[in-house]
């Protein structure tokens, strides 16, 4: 819900800083105070296009910002989310900035957006009903929506649109395959000559590793036996081999400790090189044993990789991703394998199709009823509200193939005059008239609804008495369920609400400004007294609010 809002230099305001609460809030104010600004406000920090003449004079820019509470809506934090912009837990802030050269800026959470994401966002908080473009009701969607909400058929609506598309899948896959049959044929068979190729290579990362190294090791033999047998000879078998000096000098060493026993440590290390150079000799001697001289063997391992080398150039691939090759050439021609018999595949798609018309015929059924209940239920309540004689009806409109939404249409029709024909509700002239349909298709669908904030700009236009304390007694009730606001000029309907506002203009160094400020009971008293009529408030006028006020609460 909408917690706090603030303007700034927005048409005739300087600054306004607001806090809301849950229920039913009225904004009242005499003529030409003002009382839409708010809602034109909202309306730019919910997306709507905005131009110069919106800024204060004499000011460089306009600002808007309002702050919501989003912990009872998880699809928009899931939004949010998606499209990294989550902001502080539970808290979704959005701002806008008009400068005085028409230039204008969105921001969600800090970060800058376009106006397309504001509206996204604004259409999951805040619905305004009255003579705006804001309004959900009058979008199909929103209507469907709201007819399987009251009636409970989200579950069953969701299922419908699941084989629907599952049906849609089967059949688009049969007539592509119609289509391209000569297509498809040549890529299974190439397909088959692929696998083939591939597996025939017997490849694997670990053997392909093992493999070049013994190439490797193989194609340098003649070289590596060369090297260990110049290194036995210098070592121990040359003339003047090392181990042949080495040792000579170790028996020197060894002869001149009798008479310095200080050559001890040096015998010591010349002893240890005697052994390790030892030791060295015998390795070099077994390597030159365990050395394979195999010409052929080398050729075959040349030829296996050569193959391997010429497959990974073939697919353009390195060879250590030769096995994913065959993967996905397998499981590729696994899927035409399954989507190449016609006649299979006609028959998924006849039976795909009867269980989506057997579950949507279930469906329609269910929305036949309730588009009947709630028909007569917002009809009875034009009744009381200066429409009598009016009419209501959802109309189901049939979809001889169907789509994902069932086998019918859904739309919200309206007649407002007793003999009149019923017309989609969208083509309603009367802003008041639409607003206070709008009411009651709230008031009944309020489970449904998942917009937490409901605004209604001038509801009871054109009406007064009884009707208007319907009307407030209907937005104290949708109040319960919802966050409400309605500017009104009613005192019957502002005497219901739960917090009044009242909107004021003043003159400040010969500048008109507008203000709202939140109503203390004895204020709200006056304005009441003030909305009753007359220049001046009497006695009689202020005890008639206390009694309204009194009654209301």
């Amino acid at each position: 819900m909408l917690k706090f809002l603030s303007i700034r230099n927005f048409a005739i305001v300087e600054l306004i800083e607001l806090e809301f609460n849950a229920g039913f809030t009225a904004l009242t104010g005499e003529t030409g105070a003002g009382k839409s600004i708010l809602i034109d406000a909202l309306s730019l920090a919910l997306g709507e296009r905005s131009d110069a003449t919106m800024v204060r004079t004499n000011c460089e820019r306009a600002e808007i910002t309002a702050e919501f509470n989003t912990r009872l809506l998880p699809s928009l934090q899931d939004w949010l989310i998606e499209q990294d912009l989550q902001g502080d837990p539970n808290i979704c802030l959005l701002r806008r900035v008009i400068d005085s050269n028409g230039r204008s800026r969105g921001f969600i959470n800090g970060s800058s957006v376009t106006l397309q994401q504001m509206r996204e966002v604004g259409e999951q908080l805040i619905d305004i009903h009255g003579q705006h473009a804001h309004q959900s009701l009058l979008r199909p969607n929103t209507q469907r929506d709201l007819v399987d909400g009251y009636a409970g058929l989200q579950t069953k609506a969701s299922t419908v649109a699941q084989h629907y598309r599952e049906w849609q899948s089967i059949m688009r896959h049969r007539v592509q395959l119609e289509q391209n049959k000569e297509a498809v044929a040549a890529e299974r068979e190439l397909l088959q000559f692929q696998c083939r190729e591939l597996a025939a290579l017997n490849f694997d990362a670990a053997t392909w590793v093992e493999l070049q190294a013994d190439h490797s090791r193989l194609s340098h033999a003649a070289s590596l036996l060369e090297t260990a047998q110049l290194g036995v000879e210098i070592l121990t078998d040359a003339d003047t081999a090392c181990l042949t000096q080495l040792n000579i000098l170790t028996s020197r060493i060894r002869a001149g400790l009798e008479f310095d026993a200080s050559l001890k440590d040096t015998l010591s290390l010349l002893e240890s090189a005697q052994n390790e150079l030892q030791e060295a000799v015998y390795a070099l001697r077994h390597y030159q044993q365990s050395i394979d001289i195999d010409p052929q063997k080398s050729q075959e391992q040349e030829l296996i990789i050569a193959t391997v080398i010429g497959a990974a150039r073939k697919y353009r691939v390195t060879p250590e991703q030769l096995p994913e090759v065959l993967q996905r050439c397998a499981t590729r021609l696994n899927e035409l394998k399954t989507y190449s018999d016609l006649d299979t595949l006609a028959q998924q798609e006849n039976v795909a199709k009867t269980k989506f018309v057997e579950i949507a015929q279930e469906l329609s059924v269910a929305r036949k009823k309730a588009a009947a209940k709630l028909s007569k239920e917002i009809s009875a309540s034009m009744q009381n509200l200066a429409m009598q004689g009016g009419q209501f009806q959802v109309a189901l409109h049939a979809l001889p193939e169907g789509s994902m939404v069932g086998l019918e249409a859904i739309e919200f029709q309206v007649s407002t005059n007793p003999g009149a024909p019923l017309r989609a509700l969208a083509k309603v002239a009367s802003g008041g008239e639409l607003a206070r349909i709008s009411l009651a298709i709230q008031v009944a669908t309020s489970q449904a609804a998942t917009v937490p904030t409901l605004i209604f700009d001038e509801v009871d236009s054109g009406i007064g008495g009884r009707v208007a304390e319907i009307v407030g007694q209907l937005l104290k009730r949708l109040g319960q369920d919802h966050q409400v606001m309605c500017v009104t000029h009613l005192p019957q309907v502002a005497a219901t609400a739960d917090t009044q506002l009242q909107v004021f203009k003043s003159t400040q160094n010969g500048a008109t400004l507008s203000s709202i400020s939140v109503l203390k009971p004895e204020e709200r008293i006056e304005e009441i007294a003030r909305m009753l009529g007359g220049i001046k408030i009497t006695d009689a006028s202020r005890k008639h609010a206390a009694e309204m006020l009194g009654q209301s609460n």
